[in-house]
């Protein structure tokens, strides 16, 4: 059971998301946050010191809940084309929604903050990624691809939809090619 403690740090962070969804990483202040959670300064800063530190546990706990979630199906030994079509639903549909996309705010903090932590993170997708599509070519649920390419179209081509559906309007024909395109690869026999 969640102590009060680690309630308060998920309400900050779930908060939090929406923010830097709608501002960007360097137009969030810990002002904004306060006001948001109803928290006082010094109940915000006992939990995150900065909005880098928050943002940094923001995208920690986003990746960690998205590589459990395959791992714990891959564990349970789900399809693999079960797992792949539910994931990209939910890409689709976030693809979908710029305006919850916290691509700008992950460029942003990027460009500001000397860290390694958006490596690491691309690393842990990268992995997540791999592991589900390995899982699926020896189930011989997917085709036998090139892991490394197709990881590399679903990772850059979300993230660029992510980020470009802020500057342009996109329509949804965009997100199911990419979609599709995915599964036309690992599966084969879609249009």
């Amino acid at each position: 059971m969640a102590t009060k403690s680690e309630k308060t740090r998920e309400a900050i962070l779930n908060t939090s998301y929406a923010l830097f969804a709608e501002k960007g990483f360097k137009q969030v202040t810990m002002k904004d946050v306060c006001e948001a959670t109803n928290m006082s300064r010094g109940g915000l800063y006992s939990h995150f010191s900065s909005t880098s530190l928050l943002f940094e546990a923001l995208l920690q706990k986003i990746t960690e809940k998205d590589a459990l979630g395959f791992q714990e199906r891959i564990e349970k030994k789900d399809s693999a084309t079960a797992i792949l079509e539910d994931t990209l639903n939910r890409m689709e549909d976030e693809m979908k929604h710029p305006e919850a996309s916290l691509s700008l705010a992950m460029y942003e903090y990027a460009e500001t903050v000397d860290s390694d932590l958006m490596e690491r993170l691309n690393k842990d997708s990268e992995k997540k990624w791999k592991n589900l599509i390995r899982y699926g070519i020896d189930r011989g649920e997917f085709r036998d691809v090139n892991v490394s390419g197709i990881v590399n179209v679903i990772l850059f081509s979300y993230q660029g939809v992510r980020m470009w559906s802020r500057i342009i309007p996109m329509k949804p024909e965009t997100f199911r090619s990419i979609v599709d395109h995915v599964k036309n690869q690992l599966i084969g026999g879609w249009k």
